[in-house]
């Protein structure tokens, strides 16, 4: 079965079952991120209280980690979270947004990967800095290329683990061997805030549909790239792109899927 037959596959897992994914995210697009996860099929959770957030973890279908606006209170709730989905074998997959010129996400970035996560999915400059092989970026923007982190990435693949996703023009998706690309997305979609974070929720849809963290991590990416390009073809702009590609992810199906998804291995 190809790549692209098996993202469709897990695409008819994820409508069938509906997995809960339990979002830790920022507040800047906790919003955005439950809407794509509740149009793509999947039932979003946003539960971050230290009290509850690993009783949670432990039954999900996946964790999602964004350390987007961490706050102390927060950061405490994401270790006791990682700390159970590990113990229950729940896969958990970490977004360390502004990793790098900010230490005290990049010291609780490296304190979470001690708990296993499946998929590490990051832009270029936050995968190099966390990989110990950068500086990190401008805030949460990236200042290098997807291509020029994939040797970051695989280094921190056999360091940890994870399958490491690199978002760009072209995301890169390795687990330090095998190498996956999706050239899926449009130009207009770095304008809207937070779609990185979008991506790494949607891969958590997939993970608790499909348990290759690599594929799981590709799918996620080709889904909201299919249905950044289907928006952006009558978006007058960010604002309406943001709102189309929840529409999009709603309408998402195997047929657009297999016409546009442009998934490959290096």
């Amino acid at each position: 079965m190809t790549l692209i037959e098996r993202a469709c596959e897990t695409l008819t897992t994820i409508r069938d079952s509906s997995p809960l994914v339990h979002n830790m995210t920022n507040v800047v697009v906790a919003n955005t991120t439950a809407n794509a996860l509740l149009a793509l099929g999947a039932s979003p959770a946003m539960v971050d209280a230290p009290l509850e957030a690993p009783q949670l973890a432990s039954v999900a279908g996946a964790l999602v980690i964004n350390l987007g606006t961490i706050t102390p209170a927060q950061a405490e709730a994401m270790k006791l979270a990682c700390e159970a989905a590990q113990q229950a074998d729940v896969p958990w997959i970490l977004d360390p947004v502004a990793v790098g010129p900010l230490t005290y996400r990049s010291n609780l970035a490296r304190e979470l990967l001690a708990f296993k996560p499946a998929v590490i999915r990051g832009n270029a400059s936050e995968i190099m800095a966390l990989a110990g092989l950068g500086t990190g970026g401008k805030g949460v923007d990236s200042t290098d290329s997807s291509e020029t982190a994939l040797d970051s990435a695989k280094s921190l693949a056999k360091e940890t683990g994870a399958a490491v996703a690199v978002s760009g023009p072209t995301d890169y998706i390795t687990d330090g061997t095998r190498t996956v690309t999706v050239k899926n997305g449009h130009d207009m979609m770095p304008a809207v805030t937070g779609l990185g974070c979008t991506a790494t929720a949607l891969i958590g849809a997939a993970l608790a549909a499909t348990k290759d963290p690599v594929e799981a991590a590709a799918f996620g990416l080709l889904y909201l790239g299919v249905a950044g390009e289907v928006a952006a073809k009558g978006a007058a702009g960010p604002a309406s792109l943001q709102t189309d590609i929840i529409n999009q992810l709603y309408h998402l199906n195997t047929k657009l899927i297999r016409e546009r998804g442009n998934m490959g291995e290096l």
